[in-house]
Formats: C-alpha cells, structure tokens, sequence
C-alpha cells in the first residue's frame, strides 16, 4: 500500500517514521488506547477523518503489527480494533509528545503576552 523510501529504511528511526509517518496514525493510537473499539467509534471520535484515509491508515497500522482487526461474521458484520503490545508501547511516548507541546505552548504563549 504504501510506496515511499521510509519503507526501506533499514534504520531504527527510518521504521518507526514509516509506521507513525502520518498525522492520523498518532490519534488513532491515542483514541483506541487500551480499549476494543469498532470502525463506527474510532470514526466519531476523529470526525475530521474521511472513511476512506482511516480505512487506509488501520490497514497500513495492521500491516506494521501496532493494532489487530478481528472481523466477526454476523450480521450486520461487525470489525473490532485493539493495540497490539507494539502499540501499546507507544502511549508513553505520545503522552510525552503532547506533554512536551504543552510546555512550549504555555511559553509561546507567555512570550506573546510580553512583547
């Protein structure tokens, strides 16, 4: 599915860039969490995304083993998400992303006001 460099990157880095390469990947890890939830939810919790790009990206997420689909036959078909261990272990470090926004949002905000 995808086709860019950071596929065949062979650095650590590289690999990890291309499995969180997109702006959607890292909300998506932060809407499932340690929850199961269907397509229908991850949709209305991100309702700037078109079906089709979060379609794409939890495939492209499957594909890099940072979350499982288990697809049950029944009707109506339901599909349900989860984090993978490998996803899981990205929490940590998305939390301190938006602790570390934080930060320099308060002192942008500070030097704003003192100019």
């Amino acid at each position: 599915m995808r086709h860019n460099k950071m596929t065949q990157c062979s650095c650590p880095l590289g690999k990890a860039m291309s499995a969180l390469g997109s702006k959607w990947k890292p909300i998506i890890v932060m809407v499932i969490k340690d929850k199961v939830l269907r397509f229908g939810q991850i949709a209305a919790r991100i309702h700037v995304i078109s079906r089709k790009v979060l379609t794409d990206q939890l495939r492209e997420m499957e594909e890099d083993g940072l979350l499982t689909r288990q697809e049950f036959k029944e009707l109506p078909p339901r599909v349900e998400y989860a984090l993978t261990e490998k996803g899981l272990a990205l929490l940590p470090i998305l939390y301190l992303l938006e602790e570390w926004e934080r930060s320099y949002e308060t002192k942008e905000m500070f030097a704003e006001t003192n100019v």
